[in-house]
């Protein structure tokens, strides 16, 4: 499914869309933003928890404390990296070029130096406890489909969106940018970013202090549950994808 696509709007609408505006006028962003670098950085550690970084936003807030007597190890240099690539973000425009370079900074020690702000050359899936759990679009068919998600993508970010329609297209983003999983790793990372990207852009800077990956972690289940439309790029049953479109409106509770 295209990330313009309507087709779910009135379901949206009706389960969680009309309450968009009241929680968004109802969520301090001046109690949220007292020092903005901080958001960054804990946003970049829930991302990273995400994925299985075993570095909590405490102990990582009081290793910057005490840099000096640490040797800072992989997770925490993986957490470093995301950083920078949010900070890029914050101060460069949404396109495929800024995300290949946020890509190319934050998996500095995820891939080889050949694989880092590139698409895959390669066939990834999903895996679980019990298994394979979702197999992605094969690698040829990688640059097509991006191609065409950065011309839908342009096409929203040009529109003129109400809050509504901002948060429906953001979480579609979101999830089509996970199903296409174009990198070799640090897809979920990437697909995080970008929704906040986009929303920041289209509904102002401000929007970087949303807990979005604070909620995503602390509902971690749910947020696999419900990202998981498919057994394959091909089966995939967007007539289930409200469930997840829900989540992004309800970190703002």
């Amino acid at each position: 499914m295209r990330i313009t696509a309507r087709k779910y709007i009135d379901s949206y609408i009706k389960t969680i869309g009309n309450e968009i505006p009241k929680l968004i006028a109802n969520f301090d962003f001046s109690e949220h933003g007292g020092d903005f670098a901080y958001l960054t950085k804990s946003s970049a550690v829930y991302s990273s928890n995400i994925e299985g970084n075993s570095i909590d936003l405490n102990s990582y807030m009081n290793y910057e404390l005490n840099k000096d007597r640490f040797k800072a190890g992989k997770e925490i240099e993986e957490i470093e990296d995301l950083i920078e690539a949010y900070e890029f973000a914050q101060n460069n425009k949404l396109d495929e070029k800024n995300l290949l370079n946020c890509h190319k900074i934050f998996s500095d020690t995820l891939l080889i130096r050949s694989k880092r702000g590139k698409y895959r050359t390669e066939q990834v899936g999903v895996y679980g406890k019990s298994g394979l759990a979702y197999m992605a679009v094969e690698s040829e068919y990688v640059e097509k489909e991006m191609k065409v998600f950065f011309m839908d993508l342009g096409e929203l970010i040009s529109a003129d969106l109400n809050e509504v329609e901002v948060f429906y297209f953001d979480s579609l983003i979101h999830l089509r940018f996970a199903h296409i999983h174009p990198f070799r790793d640090g897809n979920g990372r990437a697909a995080r970013m970008i929704e906040k990207w986009f929303i920041a852009e289209k509904l102002g800077t401000d929007f970087w202090k949303i807990p979005s990956e604070e909620y995503y972690k602390n509902n971690q289940a749910r947020y696999y549950e419900t990202i998981n439309l498919g057994v394959n790029f091909y089966t995939l049953n967007f007539d289930n994808c409200v469930e997840f479109l829900k989540m992004l409106p309800n970190c703002l509770r």
